[in-house]
């Protein structure tokens, strides 16, 4: 193998999501860690969740992302403040970003504006956040958009300008709910630029995000989670929960071009979506 697991990044126990005394989602446990690549200095995690749509993805996203509180479990996050080798802490709302379908930005804010805003809880001095927001402009080709508004930005331009300012405020986790949803090729090219982005920046950064196009998650992650409902002892239930785990690094099928193997690994997960 060329790579190795380190300490845990995201820890999740149990988790079960209830609106109105109807669970949505329920049981969901999984441990992802931190991975090192053999003669790579930065490698991060991206993971994707698939299932059918009503099957809880978005609950459990908004679950992850502090927007709503489980009903049992628990949601653990490394502790980067920490020193101690695999401490954790709780997930707080703005601990994890979050980047929805449509991009959502400050409409009247500019996209440095939008950037400015989103480092004023750091510590960082005036000139620090200039240097910073100008270094992520240029790595992300946003340069010349640096005083345009959302409206006149493309698609992938305000995604990845909704990605950063998420980059910002949440340091290492973003989790995106569809982002290739809707786009034509150009733009999912865009998108994909922008997870390879993320992953290089550092090796803790991990991006976990949801999609109806199977053939694009196996072609970006790493680990690939199908949420289904599940069947108990002969009964098909109606609440969400993981049913199936594919780890592609574990597989062998991690970055590697999309071929065979990949192939018949897409024809597997659509049948458990399929049956769940």
């Amino acid at each position: 193998m060329d790579f190795h697991f380190k300490e845990t990044l995201l820890y999740i126990e149990n988790l079960s999501v209830a609106y109105d005394g109807v669970t949505i989602i329920k049981d969901i446990s999984l441990i992802e860690k931190d991975v090192v690549r053999q003669g790579k200095d930065n490698t991060g995690q991206i993971i994707a969740i698939v299932g059918r749509s009503g099957r809880g993805k978005s609950t459990f996203f908004k679950s992850l992302t502090g927007l709503v509180k489980p009903a049992i479990g628990k949601i653990l996050i490394k502790d980067f403040e920490s020193s101690e080798a695999n401490s954790a802490r709780p997930v707080n709302e703005g601990d994890i970003g979050f980047v929805d379908q449509k991009y959502t930005l400050f409409r009247h804010k500019t996209v440095k504006q939008t950037l400015e805003f989103a480092l004023r809880k750091t510590n960082l001095s005036a000139t620090d956040k200039e240097v910073k927001i100008n270094e992520y402009l240029h790595k992300w080709g946003l340069e010349a958009c640096t005083d345009k508004y959302p409206n006149e930005l493309s698609g992938g331009q305000r995604q990845r300008t909704a990605i950063i300012e998420q980059l910002f405020s949440s340091d290492k986790f973003i989790v995106m709910d569809e982002p290739f949803s809707g786009l034509d090729v150009g733009n999912i090219e865009e998108v994909k630029k922008s997870f390879e982005l993320l992953s290089d920046e550092s090796e803790y950064n991990t991006v976990l995000f949801s999609t109806h196009d199977i053939e694009l998650a196996i072609e970006l992650a790493q680990v690939i989670y199908v949420i289904g409902h599940p069947t108990l002892n002969g009964e098909k239930k109606n609440y969400g929960t993981i049913v199936a785990k594919y780890d592609l690094r574990e597989m062998g099928l991690a970055w590697k071009p999309y071929g065979e193997n990949h192939e018949k690994l897409y024809k597997e997960v659509v049948q458990v979506m399929m049956q769940s």
